[in-house]
């Protein structure tokens, strides 16, 4: 579905990105991992038209997208989900939510969209008159998640959801996000918590240096002596216990 075929690119003359290379299917979830500067987010950047590459391929659903306009790639079916500051503080949950539905212009579509919004973050749908100033951490990361489903993706891109959050809420967050696997969205994440990341994924990479330098299924990457060292330490066994997902 999504193919990143020897993409480069950075910012002014410092070059990040030095011709990565990844794919996700139909259906699955893969995580990105790697340290601060690797390469992540600017990957992600690049994806969905917020950078544009300086060389490589990028296609989605077999159709080219590098140097696509973002908001034309978000009419293909593809949408970055950010962290939960970048939601608009002066705006109701409600409004942040309709933002996000900018290229859904038929009212019925929209209101299915705040409906499945609501199914999945019920504390929104009571909020939803609220300003998202008022929000937790937790609650402005459901929002941005929510809002990016408002257009009606086939596939998401999410960028470290996890981040500065409370234990309970980062569980919390996955399990909502791995239902919204199970219905059907194909899914790529960059997630600094490595062992939550592996355990929702199918399938991962690491990118170090601006190329992805290990891949492979996500329980395989778990027991991988490079990945262990580098991210893991300790035991997953409770975190699986506690997340309970279902691949």
């Amino acid at each position: 579905m999504l193919r990143v075929e020897n993409a480069t690119g950075g910012y002014g003359s410092v070059q990040i990105l030095n011709g990565a290379n990844l794919s996700v299917e139909r259906g699955q979830i893969a995580t990105l991992l790697g340290g601060n500067g690797t390469g992540k987010s600017t990957l992600l950047k690049i994806i969905s038209g917020l950078m544009k590459p300086w060389s490589g391929t990028i296609t989605f659903d077999g159709q080219r997208i590098d140097g696509m306009r973002s908001d034309s790639i978000v009419r293909l079916g593809l949408v970055q989900v950010t962290q939960g500051k970048e939601a608009f503080p002066g705006m109701t949950v409600e409004e942040n939510l309709r933002l996000g539905a900018f290229v859904r212009h038929d009212r019925a579509v929209v209101a299915r969209g705040l409906e499945r919004a609501f199914e999945y973050f019920p504390i929104l749908k009571t909020k939803r008159r609220q300003l998202a100033a008022t929000l937790s951490g937790g609650q402005l990361q459901m929002l941005c998640i929510a809002r990016g489903l408002m257009s009606e993706p086939k596939m998401m891109l999410l960028d470290e959801p996890s981040a500065a959050l409370a234990p309970q809420v980062v569980l919390d967050i996955f399990r909502i996000i791995s239902r919204i696997c199970r219905d059907g969205m194909t899914l790529l994440m960059v997630e600094q918590n490595v062992r939550m990341a592996l355990l929702l994924a199918s399938y991962g990479y690491v990118i170090k240096d601006g190329v992805i330098k290990i891949e492979g299924p996500a329980d395989a990457l778990m027991k991988d002596v490079n990945v262990k060292l580098s991210y893991l330490g300790g035991t997953v066994a409770e975190q699986e216990k506690q997340l309970n997902l279902n691949h």
